[in-house]
C-alpha cells in the first residue's frame, strides 16, 4: 500500500515540485495551502507523514503543528522551511525533523523515507 503525504505549503510553484518529486517516488500526495486547510485534510485524509511550512497565511506552521499533535495520532511531521531560525524555537522541537528548503530535495526525501520506514513494521 502506498504511502500518503500531505504538504503543507503556501507557493504554489513548490507544491507542484514536491508533488512531482513526491509521486515520482511512489508516494500518494495530499496538499494544503495554509494550516487551517491542513488541519481539516489532516484528519479528513489520514495521511501517513505530513510536511509542514512554518510561514503561511491564515494559520502558520508553528500554530498548526501544535493542533496536529493534540489531535492524538503519532503522525511523522517534518517542518520544512526556508527560516533555519525556527529551529531553535522551543515548538519546533516536536517536529519529528526540521529540513530548510532548497531546490534538492535530497535531505527531505531522504527525511521521509527514513521516518516512514520507521513507523513501518513490515518494511525492511
Amino acid at each position: 500500500m502506498r504511502k500518503k503525504i500531505l504538504i503543507v505549503e503556501d507557493e504554489d510553484v513548490l507544491i507542484s515540485l514536491y508533488e512531482e518529486e513526491l509521486k515520482a517516488e511512489g508516494y500518494d500526495v495530499v496538499t494544503a495551502r495554509n494550516g487551517k486547510e491542513a488541519i481539516a485534510k489532516f484528519e479528513e485524509k489520514e495521511p501517513d507523514l505530513v510536511t509542514l511550512d512554518i510561514v503561511m497565511p491564515v494559520m502558520d506552521g508553528m500554530e498548526t503543528l501544535g493542533r496536529m499533535l493534540r489531535k492524538g495520532r503519532k503522525i511523522p511531521i517534518i517542518l520544512h522551511t526556508s527560516y533555519p531560525h525556527y529551529k531553535d524555537d522551543f515548538m519546533s522541537w516536536a517536529a519529528d525533523a526540521f529540513v530548510v528548503k532548497s531546490s534538492d530535495l535530497t535531505e527531505l526525501k531522504e527525511k521521509i523515507r527514513d521516518l516512514l520506514k520507521e513507523g513501518d513494521p513490515l518494511t525492511v
